[in-house]
């Protein structure tokens, strides 16, 4: 056991530590996505704004995959919080068989409805607050 003497005239005053406010935890939203075409034909991507990367696909833009094979319904999409674990179901579902992308696409829409419409009623509006750069 260690013990210190600071004689008295030697002690330094030192000013409390500074208080921060609590850290704020981010939160992150990640999301895997299937499009499809009316003639399924589909689409696997991912992003950090499904809104805003539907709103894309939703333009056309010429020269895409999408916009030529005229893929541009929401028929699937995930949720993740972590990038590395988007990005890692993303890479599985691509290398997946179509039938097995398929079958996935049912067990959680079995009619191919456009899941967008459900997510932004207002979608004729617009995406507001999103820019495409």
């Amino acid at each position: 056991m260690f013990s210190f003497v600071i004689p008295a005239g030697n002690l330094l005053l030192l000013s409390p530590l500074p208080c921060y406010p609590p850290r704020m935890q981010r939160e992150y939203h990640f999301w895997v996505y299937i499009l499809s075409s009316r003639s399924r034909n589909l689409y696997i991507g991912m992003t950090n704004n499904l809104r805003l990367r539907h709103s894309i696909h939703l333009e056309s833009r010429a020269g895409t995959y999408t916009a030529r094979s005229r893929i541009n319904r929401l028929v699937a999409y995930e949720h993740f919080q972590y990038v590395a674990n988007a990005i890692a179901r993303e890479k599985l579902l691509k290398h997946w068989t179509r039938a097995q992308k398929i079958a996935l696409i049912e067990s959680v829409n079995p009619t191919w409805e456009d899941l967008s419409l459900e997510l932004w009623p207002d979608r004729s509006v617009g995406v507001e607050g999103c820019s495409v750069t």
